[in-house]
Parts: structure tokens; C-alpha cells; sequence
């Protein structure tokens, strides 16, 4: 991964779903840049009423495509600064020209209800990402994050974490999302694309990695970067 440098690396990327008419919108899954917190913390646990009805379905996002990562040149600062060299994982791959990490969804629903109900949050479902990641290595250290898992409603990313390929936490919370730079829905053919989203590390993962690599460099709410999600319609 020495195409991975500072030079050729810029922004990041991870949004939110829209499926042909349905579109969800992403003031569900915004940060308050403020506070740093999310509009609902229940995340996709809350149950909605039974009488309550989503305004928009996508029962089944296994058609794709991918969530794409292109790496804030203040990230990739930090992650030189550490010693650490990231890589795609499994599935995942890292275009050097851009500076973008591109990890398939494989899966997922999204429900979307009226933001005037009751149900909140009102947008809840998964988007799924097995079997793609991304890794930093130092030395003879090895921190796989894998198996990406974003909660629209609480507006955060899971995932797998490994060292040296044992197993440490199974879906940790690794980052924060924020919608407020969130640009319009744009349509790529029969593919939907929402990209603009900040990505950011969550105080689990920056406590995990300073105390994996010893050090304290890996600040909580770092920037990692800007977002995109393609998702298939069809």
C-alpha cells in the first residue's frame, strides 16, 4: 500500500440509501455538529407501533453497489504521524489515483416513516458490507476493521475488529456520521447516489486503536473523511 500517500489522498465517504422514488432523508442521520451527538440514540432498536406504516421500503439492498471512502488528507496525516499503512480487506479495494477505499453493501433494509409520526427515529434498517474493510498495520501489529454495518437512524458505523487476526469486538461502534454537508440525491442511470456525509471516529474506536498502536494521536471525532454511497434500484 505505498500508493496510499498523503499526495494522493483527499476526502472520505459513507452516506444514506435512496431507491428510485424513495428517498430517505439524511436529517435522520445527522450529528449535531455542536453537541457530536445524533438525533436518536435508540438507532434501529426502536420498535415503531403496530398501526405504524413507512412512508418508503427497501426490503433487500443485496444488489449493491458500494459505500466508496476517499481519506481526508488530515486523516491520512494521523495515520503517518502513527507509523500505521492502511489497506482494503477481503472484498474492499483502494483506488490510489483518488485516494478512495470502495467497500461493496451486500445487504440491508431500510424503512423510512412519516418524520410528523410518532416513530422515531424514522429512518431504521441496516446497511450491510460483509466481507470488505480496511486494515493499519504497525510493525508486527495488524487492526483489521471489517463486516461495516451503518444504522441510519443512529447515524453510526459497526463493524468486526481483529488483531493479528484474532477476533477483538464484534460489531463495535467504529465511527460517527454527519449529514449536514450532505449534497442532493443524484442519479447515476437506475443507481441512486447520496454522497457527502463526514465520517468520524468514535470514542470507542480511537480508545480501541491508542490502546492497540500505544498511543493517544487517535483523537475521538477525528475526521476521516467525506462520503458516498451508489445503491442499485434495480
Amino acid at each position: 500500500m505505498n500508493a496510499f500517500s498523503r499526495k494522493k489522498i483527499t476526502k472520505v465517504g459513507l452516506g444514506i440509501v435512496a431507491s428510485g422514488a424513495l428517498v430517505f432523508s439524511l436529517a435522520a442521520c445527522s450529528m449535531d455538529s455542536n453537541s457530536g451527538s445524533t438525533e436518536s440514540t435508540t438507532s434501529a432498536s426502536a420498535e415503531p407501533s403496530a398501526e405504524a406504516t413507512p412512508v418508503a421500503s427497501l426490503a433487500d439492498l443485496s444488489n449493491g453497489v458500494d459505500t466508496e471512502v476517499t481519506v481526508d488528507a488530515s486523516f491520512v496525516e494521523a495515520l503517518t504521524t502513527l507509523g500505521l499503512t492502511p489497506a482494503p480487506v477481503g472484498t474492499g479495494t483502494f483506488d490510489a489515483d483518488t485516494g478512495t477505499f470502495a467497500f461493496p453493501i451486500t445487504g440491508g433494509n431500510v424503512d423510512y416513516y412519516d418524520p410528523a409520526s410518532d416513530v422515531r427515529p424514522y429512518v431504521q434498517g441496516e446497511i450491510d458490507h460483509d466481507g470488505s474493510g480496511l486494515s493499519l498495520t504497525a510493525g508486527d501489529t495488524t487492526v483489521e476493521l471489517t463486516d461495516f454495518r451503518i444504522d441510519p437512524g443512529a447515524s453510526k458505523l459497526y463493524g468486526t475488529v481483529s488483531a493479528n487476526g484474532e477476533v477483538v469486538a464484534e460489531d463495535a461502534y467504529l465511527f460517527n456520521l454527519w449529514g449536514g454537508t450532505l449534497k442532493p440525491l443524484q442519479m447515476d442511470g437506475t443507481n441512486a447516489v447520496l454522497e457527502g456525509t463526514t465520517v468520524h471516529i468514535s470514542p470507542d474506536a480511537a480508545a480501541l486503536l491508542n490502546q492497540t498502536f500505544n498511543t493517544d494521536a487517535v483523537q475521538d471525532e477525528m475526521l476521516v473523511g467525506v462520503a458516498k454511497i451508489t445503491v442499485a434500484t434495480e
